[in-house]
């Protein structure tokens, strides 16, 4: 298991435990509010339908910047250099503009639960309940990364064990999430958006500040490095060296195509929160109003990881005891006064359980309503699965205890997160976009898509790359050449059986696939709105714009 380095306790005093203190009090005070609006299942896993926009669209990107995102991508950061910006500019923003413009009118129109619940009225349970299976299990993996996550930094704050801050913080977030279901979770991300930026910002300016400002920074890790290292584009042609370890054509496609629109677009723990939006206009907002703060926070999470690899030249490398995850506390310890290291810590712990109450949220709402009630026990009260549901998150929380052990044997979680992203997103994203734009996909042809895509991506990693069939220089571009293939053989596999198999009748394909959908009355209600703010192109686009003018001093 990977540990934290000795040298890495914390400095705290009374006044961060007074901080983080604080933290925690208001965090179950908002679970015990939330839990006055919880009376039904609706409520518990989707908060009623009734959140706005700025809620649901702040909630959105916090959801995604949990504790995996600001270690692992500052880990990125120190391990490849300024390529980390891929995973924003390309690998994040056209695909969270795709969701709203494209994908979210088909998903909030059909009423649906849960993505895996789309792919029931889309195809057939098989498709259903495979999905629903391989959804659940990621999520519980992905829930293990950020309690992992976590621990780095109790250890460092309290100097605890690993397996002792993996258990107590599990069950703190088991806590609130029961309590308040949904609209718990959600309060608190909008919470911790704020705190995570009010630990970044700071921890970015004085690390900044104690190499010698960008210029000095950029010097010092070109002559370590070279100069593809800070550069986004260097050393990408095709067959060329670089830090990430994969050309432009694999970034291109591998990330900015598969990896991104397979996790924005299908990833049930970033779509939950547009579902639980208050009308279509607002579902459709929410992804556009997070990809904004999410153009300028890769400068927050990069910047550390950058700082980290001068003052520990040889960070990540078997000469040094630190890990790649190490970057960020490394510079809490280094930089931040009592007080402001309070509240870097309570960034951090805010962090993770934003990224884990997502997961372990998603996680509840798909085994309860798209496995439990379908397959298993149908017909009860709608108290029955709400009671359930609080059951069920209770057991995930603890499954989630024991995957945190398998994040811990790797030295850079972003690595073993996006390993995930290839197995499990990617298939369920090429059966999506296929079942959705192509009225002659067949019912069979979304459950052999799925198979096919896993399948695939595993034998890639596993077998290809780790056996060293292939030789590819970097896990990262693993990934990338993983995802690559397992769209393409889903989206082979879905083509054939769909040769050989009946289609679904046209009749019920109704709002499920392109060029099929009719008005909504949520429609007609954004139609009479004209205000700019409520225009989902506007917002989209301008996200896209301001993200190409970002990249620019990058792409040279």
């Amino acid at each position: 298991m990977q540990t934290l380095a000795e040298g890495l306790r914390l400095p705290t005093n009374g006044l961060d435990y007074a901080i983080l203190a604080i933290y925690f009090v208001v965090v179950l005070g908002i679970g015990f509010m939330a839990r006055a609006s919880v009376r039904t299942s609706l409520d518990f896993f989707l908060s009623g339908r009734s959140l706005p926009a700025w809620v649901t669209g702040l909630a959105f990107v916090a959801a995604n910047l949990g504790a995996t995102e600001i270690l692992g991508m500052a880990a990125t950061g120190a391990q490849y250099g300024v390529a980390v910006v891929h995973w924003y500019w390309i690998g994040a923003i056209p695909a969270m503009v795709f969701l709203g413009l494209v994908m979210m009118p088909f998903y909030y129109r059909s009423k649906v639960r849960s993505v895996p619940e789309f792919l029931l009225q889309r195809f057939d349970k098989s498709a259903h309940l495979l999905s629903s299976v391989l959804f659940a299990f990621a999520a519980i993996l992905i829930a293990g990364v950020n309690l992992y996550a976590l621990s780095i930094v109790v250890e460092a704050l309290l100097g605890w064990p690993q397996w002792v801050a993996i258990v107590v913080a599990g069950l703190f977030v088991l806590v609130y999430i029961t309590i308040g279901g949904l609209s718990s979770a959600i309060y608190n991300e909008v919470l911790q958006f704020f705190v995570i930026l009010a630990a970044l910002i700071p921890l970015t300016v004085l690390g900044l500040k104690r190499v010698g400002g960008w210029d000095a920074m950029s010097d010092s890790l070109t002559k370590q490095h070279g100069g593809d290292f800070m550069t986004a584009w260097g050393g990408t042609g095709i067959g060329d060296p670089n830090p990430l370890g994969a050309n432009w054509l694999t970034i291109i496609l591998g990330l900015g195509f598969v990896l991104s629109f397979g996790y924005w677009t299908t990833n049930f723990a970033e779509v939950q929160r547009a579902l639980s939006a208050k009308n279509l206009s607002a579902a459709k907002r929410t992804p556009l109003i997070a990809a904004f703060p999410k153009i300028f926070i890769v400068f927050a999470v990069m910047i550390p990881g950058l700082v980290a690899a001068v003052i520990v030249p040889k960070i990540g490398t078997p000469d040094s005891d630190l890990t790649y995850n190490d970057a960020i506390p490394l510079l809490m310890q280094e930089l931040l006064p009592n007080g402001v290291l309070g509240i870097a810590v309570t960034g951090l712990l805010a962090a993770f359980m934003a990224g884990m109450a997502a997961n372990v949220s998603s996680f509840n709402t798909v085994f309860t309503t798209d496995i439990w009630q379908r397959y298993v026990v149908k017909d009860k009260p709608d108290t029955y699965y709400l009671r359930f549901g609080r059951l069920i998150t209770a057991i995930g929380v603890l499954a989630s205890i024991g995957t945190a052990f398998i994040a811990a044997g790797f030295s850079n979680i972003m690595s073993y997160l996006q390993t995930l992203f290839s197995f499990f997103n990617v298939p369920m994203f090429v059966v999506f976009i296929i079942g959705m734009f192509w009225k002659r996909a067949s019912m069979k042809s979304g459950v052999w898509g799925l198979v096919a895509g896993t399948a695939a991506a595993m034998i890639n990693y596993f077998w290809i790359y780790k056996g060293g069939i292939i030789d590819i220089p970097s896990d990262q571009g693993a990934n990338f050449v993983s995802a690559i293939v397992g769209f393409v053989a889903g989206a082979v596999v879905m083509v054939v059986v769909t040769l050989f198999t009946a289609p679904k009748p046209e009749a019920e394909l109704a709002g499920l696939v392109y060029g099929t959908e009719s008005p909504s009355p949520d429609e007609e209600l954004e139609e009479a709105d004209k205000a700019w703010y409520r225009k989902p192109a506007l917002l989209g686009w301008g996200a896209i714009v301001l993200a190409a003018a970002c990249y620019i001093p990058y792409s040279f």
